[in-house]
């Protein structure tokens, strides 16, 4: 009976808490979630004694004497970065970036941290990870010459707010938060608790101070970032890093942003220098595409506030079984189905005996419903083995019914288009509106599939 008023078990995913070890948690659903932690003990202490730090005082302000903070962004110094935060680091901001071991986080952060040092700011790097001397390894091999960067080998929050308190930086870089503790609770680093616990101290010290805080979080082995999901819901700008490790580019998606567009991206190029900002994202991904080789078309899709063309590949080959596999990479396989279904029923295409391949190439993955038409398209013209024209591109929402729907953004995509010197666009009806006077582009609005497809071929 002692050990069950000094322990408890807690929810690696979710935070609940229970008295017994459960197989099931009942908040969440996970299986085989539940660890044992040693219960946080309730002792009444000021907010400074809990923070670590000095808190300044705070008083109600009048909503109307409250000050603009549209120019109140600084800028990293890597233009896709700033894009994907919306237009710069907005000073207080609790920034939480996760990925795959190995795929950046570290450099891009080392790299902005030499930007904004270089502008005169001082810069704490705190590392839990690696000492002092791996970091000046990896920063010579970037080239980093920072002179106001800090490197604090530390994982104990008290001793790196005591230096924080000292040293006064412009902005705070954390790698990783799993790693660092607060002495005040006595469960391990990275569990439930300590996460929670470090994430909230960081989001007062961002807050009350004024400062840019930078967390690097590690991600389970479904991608999501570890830790509860309450951590995700604290910080104001979540970034995921996406990319493979056979591609040389890497993709930050905003998936959560209280300063900017949510599912915006910044398209970086992995090299020996370190991560190189794309600034044309569409000619990288269509360089190396094919010319007059059917199944293959161009779409126009957005990622964000960016218009972006991707190359979408099919290929349909008979099958010696009596139901064709699908398989798709970069694009929903169940959508494709839906797809390749309203083919059959509606335009008379016999697809049930034939294997479907769909691939979007240069390992983007798409999931919006204006790539319907682009897929639609390339399977199309690989299974009528007729090429279509390589300066086409098209976009647009399919129903079940073959209609093609209106897509968001439309002049965007066409502009996008235009500008890397497209002839022709194919596109829904509604959208054409407006689009008359585009030079040297040519828009065909479509009401259905049919009517897509007659154009094309």
């Amino acid at each position: 009976m002692a050990k069950a008023a000094t322990t408890v078990y807690v929810c690696q995913n979710c935070g609940h808490q229970s008295r017994k070890w459960l197989g099931k948690c009942p908040d969440c659903g996970e299986w085989n979630s539940f660890a044992e932690e040693r219960a946080r003990a309730v002792k009444k202490e000021s907010a400074t004694a809990r923070s670590g730090f000095r808190l300044r005082e705070v008083k109600p302000v009048a909503y109307g004497e409250i000050e603009s903070q549209d120019d109140a962004r600084v800028s990293s110094g890597i233009t896709e970065f700033d894009r994907v935060l919306g237009g710069g680091i907005v000073p207080g901001s609790l920034i939480l970036i996760g990925g795959d071991p190995g795929i950046g986080k570290s450099t891009l952060l080392l790299q902005a941290a030499d930007k904004m040092s270089g502008a005169g700011q001082k810069v704490l790097y705190v590392s839990g990870e690696e000492s002092e001397r791996q970091i000046k390894l990896r920063g010579e091999r970037l080239g980093i010459t920072a002179e106001n960067l800090f490197l604090l080998p530390e994982t104990n929050l008290e001793n790196i707010f005591d230096e924080i308190e000292r040293m006064q930086p412009g902005a705070i870089i954390v790698d990783s938060i799993q790693t660092v503790f607060s002495s005040n609770i006595e469960s391990a680093p990275g569990s439930v608790s300590q996460v929670r616990e470090v994430a909230g101290q960081f989001l007062l010290l961002s807050k009350n101070r004024n400062l840019p805080v930078f967390l690097i979080g590690h991600v389970t082995k479904e991608g999501s970032i570890a830790g509860p999901k309450a951590l995700e819901h604290i910080v104001d700008t979540v970034l995921y890093f996406e990319g493979e490790r056979h591609h040389n580019h890497r993709i930050v998606r905003a998936a959560k942003n209280r300063f900017g567009a949510a599912n915006e991206v910044g398209v970086f190029e992995m090299t020996g220098a370190g991560l190189v900002a794309v600034a044309n994202p569409s000619e990288m991904f269509l360089q190396e595409r094919p010319q007059g080789v059917a199944g293959s078309v161009v779409t126009a899709c957005m990622e964000g506030t960016r218009p972006m063309l991707v190359e979408i590949q099919a290929l349909v080959s008979g099958s010696k079984y009596g139901t064709g596999r699908r398989m798709t990479q970069g694009v929903d396989q169940n959508r494709v189905s839906l797809l390749i279904a309203m083919l059959e029923k509606r335009v008379g295409f016999h697809l049930i005996g034939d294997d479907v391949f769909v691939n979007i190439a240069g390992g983007l993955e798409i999931d919006e419903p204006a790539a319907d038409l682009g897929v639609v398209a390339s399977i199309a013209s690989s299974f009528k083995n007729v090429p279509v024209d390589a300066h086409t591109a098209v976009f647009g929402e399919v129903g079940l019914t073959g209609e093609v729907r209106g897509a968001m953004q439309a002049q965007v995509r066409a502009r996008e288009a235009q500008a890397l010197g497209f002839k022709r666009i194919i596109m829904p009806a509604s959208n054409t509106t407006g689009l008359e006077r585009l030079l040297g582009l040519r828009v065909v609005g479509v009401r259905s599939v049919e009517e897509a497809l007659d154009e094309l071929f």
